[in-house]
């Protein structure tokens, strides 16, 4: 076996883990999910955000919520995965250069105190003398069932600049019933939730039907090839052959109510199965160097800017994906009147209505998701304003949709440049993959969306940005991007950008509804496997080093 840096624990002490999360926010008296039929009061779905405030408020009442005959969640699992969570982003990883050893030594602890056997994982540095790397995974041991089930989030973020926000984006500050932070929703906000469901799981009497992984990488915000691909090629002992797996990518939006013009909207729970591709590519031109007083023909930068000027020009084809028709086809109902017909037939409509396809294509978000597109995000040239630079470079944030190819994009962008003095890099790619939505994980989110809201909508998406679900999708293993979290517009544009938060109520909903996907899933194991066959089904094999 390959060198692992640190074992945290190798067995879990024996007779359970009760009393591991001891009563310090109990503060939802009146919601109650009883049943295997049951669902959730209807006031949790419409009041997250009040949640969020009255839960430091009423920390003396008592909440003690079940799915059927699964056990009650510990009493104050918000407040404690927001504690959590506040820490974690206080804890430095922005990336570059990543530096998520310590932040990986953290969470494994929080893991290992509870029993698991818990690895810290050292990964590669870009440069020696940057800060150390590390990934952290955790198991579970089940009844070996099933394949197991792994938790995927990580540990690193994207910079922040400070001056704009509420709040210092690293403090972690919790304030009315909200998070705030860098990587409260990407995706320090996914490690506490998922550390939360092991350690509710861990509490538990009775294991659930299969291995439970835990696994929480460095560097996906560069590509993940210091991290999760790392795992994945370098570890993949430590995947446990699963069968599926849960990342960030999707989440819940929240039901709308009548508007003027539009109809009401239940909620709807996107289950990302693919993602567009990354083609990163950088630019360089070469020229004659010399004062700024003498401008020259063969000038770096003007060469540039005029290769810049044909790519801005570039209009890529339209192509509809069966998963994005899908997903506007669940919107058209709550789409402005005029659209509803647009997007309940998507690619039709693109191709015959011109009026829908420029109000379509006029929003940024959905013009990604059908079609190739092009930013230039990176300038690199002189210094100085009276030099003349002779080398001048771009680069440009390029994503792919399902099926498409970066070297030939890459031809095709050269051919459209048109200039043999422009050399055009890669700087990363890797092809988008998708995983089937006709699976038992799919079946136990969608059975839990509608047990909590009857009319909710459960679709397959894809998403324009990626996620470090591709790696583990190349070893064949389903991987959907859901967290289970309602998440506004206002909320969303925290992600990559300004004021960052989530709510408590949304942490706590987060551990709540996993776990009920998690018993859903086992429900749906044993409709499967006839009851001698499960008790007569072999244990969970041991992963090296136990």
């Amino acid at each position: 076996m390959r060198a692992i840096s640190k074992v945290f624990v190798q067995t879990r002490p024996r007779g359970g883990l009760r009393g591991l999360l001891t009563p310090s926010r109990p503060d939802m008296a009146a919601r109650s999910l009883r049943g295997a039929g049951g669902r959730l009061n209807s006031k949790f779905r419409r009041n997250l955000r009040l949640w969020g405030v009255l839960a430091l408020a009423f920390s003396s009442l008592a909440w003690s919520p079940a799915w059927g005959a699964d056990e009650p969640v510990a009493l104050g699992v918000g407040q404690r995965t927001a504690q959590l969570l506040a820490e974690l982003i206080r804890i430095p990883s922005v990336n570059p250069p990543g530096g998520e050893e310590r932040l990986a030594e953290r969470v494994a602890a929080e893991l290992a105190g509870a029993g698991l056997e818990t690895r810290v994982i050292a990964t590669p540095r870009a440069e020696s003398q940057d800060p150390a790397r590390a990934a952290v995974w955790a198991r579970l041991p089940g009844r070996g069932i099933r394949p197991p089930l792994i938790l995927l989030s990580h540990l690193d973020v994207v910079p922040a600049e400070p001056g704009a926000w509420q709040h210092p984006p690293f403090a972690g500050v919790i304030e009315d019933g909200m998070v705030h932070g860098r990587g409260a929703l990407d995706a320090k906000g996914v490690t506490a939730v998922h550390v939360s469901t092991l350690l509710e799981l861990a509490r538990r009497e009775e294991p659930p039907d299969r291995d439970i992984i835990f696994l929480a990488t460095p560097d996906e915000e560069t590509g993940g090839r210091a991290g999760a691909q790392y795992i994945v090629r370098q570890h993949p002992e430590l995947l446990g052959e699963a069968e599926f797996l849960l990342t960030e990518g999707g989440s819940i939006r929240p039901a709308r109510a009548q508007r003027e013009g539009m109809s009401p909207v239940p909620p709807m729970w996107g289950v990302t199965v693919t993602e567009k591709g990354p083609c990163w590519l950088k630019l360089k031109t070469r020229g004659t160097a010399g004062h700024g007083s003498a401008p020259r023909s063969d000038a770096a930068v003007p060469r540039l800017v005029e290769a810049l000027n044909r790519v801005r020009r570039i209009e890529t084809p339209i192509r509809v994906l069966d998963e994005v028709a899908a997903m506007f086809r669940a919107l058209a109902p709550g789409a402005p009147q005029e659209d509803q017909q647009g997007f309940a037939n998507l690619a039709r409509e693109l191709e015959n209505d011109s009026s829908f396809r420029r109000r379509f294509l006029a929003n940024p978000g959905y013009n990604a998701l059908v079609r190739n597109t092009i930013s230039i995000t990176v300038l690199e040239a002189g210094s100085s304003t009276n030099v003349v630079p002779g080398e001048a470079g771009a680069r440009l944030d390029i994503r792919l949709l399902p099926g498409e190819d970066c070297a030939a994009f890459m031809g095709a962008l050269r051919d459209v440049i048109g200039d043999p003095h422009v050399e055009i890099e890669i700087l990363l790619s890797f092809p988008s993959r998708s995983s089937s939505a006709q699976t038992a994980l799919f079946e136990a989110i969608d059975r839990v969306a509608h047990r909590e809201t009857p009319e909710a909508i459960v679709v397959p998406r894809m998403i324009g940005g990626f996620t470090d679900a591709h790696w583990f999708r190349e070893q064949d293993i389903v991987a959907y991007g859901f967290v289970p979290r309602w998440l506004s517009r206002a909320e969303t544009s925290g992600v990559h950008g300004i004021d960052e938060r989530v709510s408590v109520a949304n942490l706590e909903a987060g551990v709540v509804t996993l776990l009920a996907i998690i018993d859903e899933l086992d429900r749906i194991t044993a409709e499967a496997i006839p009851l001698d066959a499960r008790e007569n089904s072999p244990q969970s094999e041991n992963l090296p080093g136990e």
